[in-house]
């Protein structure tokens, strides 16, 4: 099982009022918006930035319009 990242300080403006959250997310790729639910990330409450861990990533990616063709090839050659 994977573990956790923890972050403590925000990268970006080095504030420490970074904290993890969950929320619904939405994005927009080529003018399609799309969705993940109750989606875990680290967000700072000082400049906005959202920090995501290898399972936020892969869950935006699963709902993406971005990875459709990549999804297909990997269905392909399984």
């Amino acid at each position: 099982m994977e573990k956790s990242i923890q972050i403590k300080i925000c990268p970006t403006c080095g504030g420490g009022k970074i904290k993890k959250v969950r929320r619904n997310w939405s994005g927009r790729f080529q003018g399609q918006s799309y969705s993940v639910p109750s989606l875990e990330f680290h967000e700072c409450s000082e400049c906005g930035e959202k920090v995501y861990d290898r399972e936020a990533m892969r869950r935006i990616e699963e709902e993406s319009s971005a990875f459709i063709k990549s999804r297909k090839q990997k269905h392909a050659m399984a």
